[in-house]
């Protein structure tokens, strides 16, 4: 099993075109650990701006009655994927995965794959 550091690292080496990587706690807004990013992604910035992406589709889910869980949400920008993963499990819940990733190197089925590898082995 894997802390938050590990992961993180995991995340950033294992999956190509990886800018940078968080994990973020949607209750509070807080990223409680984050790698890579630099002056073109701050990624605290991005921790505290795609929690409120999460609560908004959370909300919208309970708002149409939606018993469904989300997996992922998948933002396309021109030059990059915001691949933001919910987490599952004991210790897990209210918390996601963010990753950035460079669309012009990354593989998004494989990153979607990785990602969720990398969850299973994250403890909390």
């Amino acid at each position: 099993m894997a802390n938050t550091e590990t992961t993180l690292k995991e995340a950033m080496t294992s999956i190509d075109g990886a800018l940078g990587a968080a994990l973020v706690d949607y209750t509070s807004g807080m990223a409680l650990g984050i790698l890579g990013g630099g002056k073109d992604l701050d990624l605290s910035v991005a921790a505290a701006g795609n929690t409120d992406v999460v609560r908004a589709k959370v909300r919208t889910m309970e708002l149409l009655g939606m018993k469904d869980e989300i997996e992922d949400i998948l933002i396309t920008l021109g030059e990059q994927y915001h691949l933001i993963r919910l987490l599952r499990g004991r210790g897990k819940n209210g918390l996601f995965l963010y990753l950035a990733l460079d669309r012009g190197r990354a593989n998004l089925a494989m990153a979607r794959h990785q990602l969720k590898r990398i969850e299973a082995e994250l403890e909390m």
